[in-house]
C-alpha cells in the first residue's frame, strides 16, 4: 500500500501582501480561520508566520502564542512556526517564540540570495537555533533551499544537534535557490539518510507540479499563498485551501491516500 500523504498549508509566509492577493490572512483570527479551511481540503499541519495588523511581517511570541491558541482552538491541526521569520530580522528575534513549544519548527541550514535580499543563516546562528530547538524539545523540520544545505543539516548530527532520522523540506524554484526541475528535486532528496521524510515546496508555476512529483515519488508536500498565489495561470487562489484541495485530488488521482492525524504525528515522529 502506498505511504499516506502529509500536506501542509503555509497560509501566509512574509512576502505574500494584500497588493499580491486579497486573500493572505495577517491576523491571528483570520490565520485560524484559513487553517479551519485547509484542514477540511486534506491538510494535517500548518507552517506558521505571523504578521502586524497592517500585514508587516512579525516574529512576536504574543502573536504566535495567539493564532496557535486559535487554530487549536478550532481544528486539530500541527502547528509548525517559522523561525526565518523575514529577512534582515536577527536570530534573537527569530528563534524567540520557539519557547511556546509548538508541534514543530523551521530549521534552515544555510544562507541564501533572496530576492534583492539575502535570507542570511551562518553557522553559528544556524547551531543557536538548532539548541533552542532542542532545549525546548520541538522538532525540526529541515528547510533546504540547495543541496549544501543538506550537507549542514548532516554535520549538525553528527554534532549532536539534530536528531536523525529528520524530516526535510525542500524548497525550489526561488530565484537564488536551487531550480524547480524534476531532476533537482530528485538529486536533493537522494542525498538525504535512510530513514528520513521529506516534503517539497515549489515557488509559484512550480508549486503544483513538484507536488505532484512528491506524491508520485513518496514523499510529502507544501503548498499555500506563502509560496504560490495562483490556482492556475492568472487566476487568483481564493486562499491555500484551494491549493491544499487541488493536491489532495491529485493524491486521490494517484491512489495515494491522504494522513490521518495519527499517521502525520507518527511520520514526523511526534508521538
Amino acid at each position: 500500500m502506498p505511504s499516506p500523504l502529509l500536506i501542509t498549508a503555509a497560509i501566509c509566509g512574509a512576502e505574500v501582501f494584500r497588493k499580491d492577493t486579497p486573500h493572505v490572512p495577517y491576523t491571528p483570527l483570520e490565520l485560524a480561520e484559513e487553517a479551519v479551511r485547509c484542514h477540511e481540503a486534506g491538510a494535517h499541519m500548518v507552517h506558521l508566520h505571523v504578521r502586524e495588523p497592517d500585514g508587516t511581517p512579525s516574529q512576536s511570541a504574543e502573536l504566535f502564542a495567539q493564532a496557535m491558541q486559535a487554530i487549536r482552538a478550532r481544528v486539530p491541526m500541527l502547528v509548525q512556526f517559522s523561525t526565518g521569520g523575514a529577512v534582515g530580522m536577527s536570530v534573537a528575534e527569530r528563534a524567540d517564540a520557539i519557547r511556546l513549544r509548538p508541534d514543530m519548527a523551521t530549521l534552515t541550514t544555510g544562507s541564501v540570495n533572496f530576492g534583492d535580499g539575502v535570507f542570511l543563516n551562518d553557522p553559528t546562528s544556524i547551531r543557536e537555533i538548532a539548541t533552542r530547538l532542542r532545549s525546548f524539545g520541538v522538532r525540526p523540520e529541515i528547510e533546504c533551499f540547495d543541496t549544501g544545505m543538506v550537507d549542514t543539516a548532516l554535520r549538525l548530527a553528527a554534532e549532536g544537534l539534530v536528531a536523525l532520522p529528520a524530516h526535510f523540506n525542500f524548497v525550489l524554484g526561488m530565484a537564488g535557490g536551487m531550480g524547480a526541475t524534476p531532476a533537482h528535486l530528485e538529486f536533493i532528496r537522494s542525498l538525504i539518510p535512510d530513514g528520513c521524510t521529506w516534503s517539497v515546496a515549489g515557488i509559484g508555476r512550480h508549486e503544483l507540479p513538484l507536488a505532484r512529483q512528491a506524491i508520485a515519488a513518496g514523499g510529502h508536500v507544501r503548498v499555500g499563498l506563502e509560496d504560490n498565489v495562483y490556482l492556475r495561470k492568472g487566476v487568483l487562489a481564493k486562499g491555500s485551501f484551494e491549493l491544499v484541495a487541488q493536491v489532495a485530488a491529485m493524491a486521490r488521482e494517484a491512489q495515494r491516500p491522504l494522513a490521518t492525524m495519527a499517521q502525520a504525528r507518527e511520520l514526523l515522529r511526534l508521538t
